[in-house]
Order: structure tokens, then sequence, then C-alpha cells
């Protein structure tokens, strides 16, 4: 019984004392806990002062780029269509040929209208040097007429005077009366002669006053032209020009250099002017536009570096570009159905800005990419 007893007495105080041997290490551990908490805090502040302050990160980012839209400037059914979805295309070159038929017809009726047209003023300025010798040659008849009409009127006087001479002599029986009669026909004669002659001298006028007019009339025509600046004509070429126009655009040719992207014509499709056939995208232009929150832009503005990494090649790549522009208002703002905030259930919601971001075009060529692909972008704010 006593050894039992002293058995139990020496066990009972080792047990007590472990938890007091475990209390130094659970310090320990807390110590070494707080130490690691401490100089993570201090890492995320120094980090944050050097850098986090100075840079504003958002992966809500996208690859865009000003698509352009090949659309024909006239209508027609499709005669080729050279290019395929994804096709790289340079600018100038042939994407889809229209029939030509209507254009070659309506370019031959206005070069055939222009020789009219010519032809016709080329006639206004002889009928013009006809006219004027017309003038000349009435002036000439009036002359005439106004001589015929003085020569005339003395044959007129002169049988007047000789017809009161045979009156006065036939009187006293000193002329016959036969001879009476003939100075009275004589007369007459004179007189039907000087009436005649005034009336040639009126139309003389009268012609001559017609062609001044006629020349008048058709100088207006052509004063101041020649043939090929004359408006008629100017007018006629102005047709030719246009319809040598339209049957070039039967040719469309790539606006820009771009991927071909969207193409939704076919042969023996009948289009219309202004029908989107297809879109050029021009990769080596591509931009980002970046949605940052509204409390990350403070210190944004334009000029500012970005670092940009894109999903699709991960972190491997790094392109370098720069802010050149904030949009005018956020996407909601701009909606199709834009928030009505005005109404009693209101709840705030942050709302991002479009930043436009502009890409190496260096980098680009070397690492391309495609509109709507995924971004993470990092503005230094710093400078």
């Amino acid at each position: 019984m006593f050894d039992t007893e002293s058995a139990g007495e020496s066990q009972a105080p080792a047990a007590v004392d472990a938890p007091k041997a475990d209390t130094p290490r659970r310090k320990q551990l807390f110590a070494g806990l707080a130490g690691a908490v401490l100089v993570a805090g201090l890492g995320y502040g120094a980090w944050y002062a050097l850098f986090g302050s100075h840079h504003v990160e958002t992966d809500n980012a996208y690859v865009a780029a000003d698509a352009a839209q090949v659309t024909p400037l006239v209508g027609g059914p499709v005669r080729s269509v050279q290019v395929r979805d994804t096709q790289t295309v340079q600018r100038g070159q042939v994407l889809v040929t229209l029939d030509d038929s209507d254009a070659r017809i309506t370019l031959a009726s206005a070069e055939a209208d222009l020789a009219k047209a010519q032809r016709r003023v080329r006639g206004y300025l002889a009928t013009d040097e006809s006219l004027t010798a017309q003038i000349t040659a009435r002036e000439a008849a009036q002359a005439s007429a106004a001589a015929t009409l003085a020569s005339a009127q003395a044959d007129l006087e002169r049988a007047r005077i000789d017809l009161d001479r045979r009156k006065a002599l036939a009187v006293n029986g000193a002329v016959s009366g036969d001879e009476l009669t003939r100075a009275q026909n004589a007369f007459a004669n004179a007189q039907a002669a000087a009436t005649s002659a005034k009336a040639a001298q009126v139309q003389a006028q009268a012609n001559r006053a017609a062609a001044v007019g006629s020349l008048s009339a058709n100088t207006v025509l052509t004063d101041g032209t020649t043939v090929e600046t004359n408006p008629e004509v100017a007018a006629a070429r102005a047709r030719v020009e246009q319809a040598r126009l339209d049957l070039a655009r039967t040719v469309i040719r790539a606006p820009i250099d771009g991927v071909v992207t969207r193409r939704n014509v076919q042969i023996g499709q009948r289009v219309a002017p202004g029908a989107t056939l297809m879109q050029v995208v021009p990769i080596q232009q591509a931009y980002v536009d970046a949605n940052f929150k509204e409390g990350q832009l403070r210190k944004v503005a334009i000029g500012q570096p970005v670092a940009l990494k894109a999903d699709l090649y991960g972190g491997s790549v790094t392109y370098h570009g720069k802010v050149v522009g904030l949009s005018g208002g956020t996407g909601s703002a701009f909606a199709l159905i834009p928030a009505q905030n005005a109404t009693g259930n209101w709840i705030k919601v942050v709302q991002r800005l479009p930043v436009r971001i502009a890409l190496d075009p260096a980098e680009l060529k070397a690492n391309p990419l495609r509109v709507g692909l995924s971004m993470t972008a990092v503005i230094d704010t710093r400078r």
C-alpha cells in the first residue's frame, strides 16, 4: 500500500507540468504569426507606397478597332467575290466586282451627249458669225434703200414741178391735153416710186433690227465662253464623268489594310447602294478600351503609360501603350435604355468609364490581336 501511493504521488506533478511546457511554445507561435502579419503589413504598405498608390488596374478591358464598312456606291448584280472571311487584304485590293453592263451603256450615252453638246455649241459660234455678216448685209441694204428713197423723192419733186408748169401753160392753151396727161401720169408714177422706196427703207431697217436681235440672243448662249467652257458642254462633260465614276465603282476595293470579317455577299446577289457587304478590321491599328471604376480615375490623365497583358498570350507578352482619351460618358449613360436613377427604388452602382489606350504598332505586328479579346491594363499615374 505504501509503495502504490508513493508511485501515484510521483506521477501527478508530471501531468501538471505538461501544460506549463506548451505555454512558451504557443507564445512563440503567436509571436511568429504576429511578426509575419507585421512583415506582410509592412510589405503591403511599402508596395502600396511605392507602386500600388501610383497604379490603377482593371481586367475589364477589350481590344477594339475602327472597322471599315464595305458598301457599294452603285447597285447591281454581283459578278465575283474575290475574298473570304479571315483573309488579310491590302488597301486598294479588289474585294467585289459588280456587273458593269448598265454602267458601260450609260457612259456611252453620256459621251454621245457630250459630242452633241460640243457640236451644238460650235453651231452657236458659227451662227454668231453668220448673224454678224447678216447685220452687215442688212446695213448695206438699209443704205441702198435710203439712197433709193432719196432718188425717188427727187424724181417726185421733179415730176411735181413739171406737172405744175404744164398746168399753168394748159390754161393759155400752150400745152396740149395729151402732154398734160403724160405729166400727170409721170407725177403719179414718181409718187408711187417714192412711197415704195420709203417702204423699202422701213423694211431694211426692220431686217437689220431683226438680225441684231438674233445675234444678241445667240450671243447669250456663247458669251465669254469657248466650246470647252460652255455651260452646256460642261454639264454634258459632268454627266460623262459621273458615268465613268459609276463604272469604276462597280469594282469595290478595300478601303484600308486589315482582315475581312462578316462577309455576307454572294455571286449573283443584287446589291443596293449602301448595303453592307463585309467589314475590314485594321488589326494593325487596334486599340484597347479599358473600363475603369470611377474611383480609379482620380489621377488618370492623357499621355500616361500603360502596361497591358492579353489573355491570348498570358503573362509571356506585355504590351506597352498610353492613354489617349477618356470617354465622354459611362457605358450606362449611353445604353439603349439608360438607367432612371431618379426613382424611389434606387441602389448606387459603381460606374465604369471607358479609357482609350493606344498600342505600340511594332508590338502589335509581333503579337497580333483581334477585336474583342480580353486584356488586363495597368496605368502608371505617376507621370
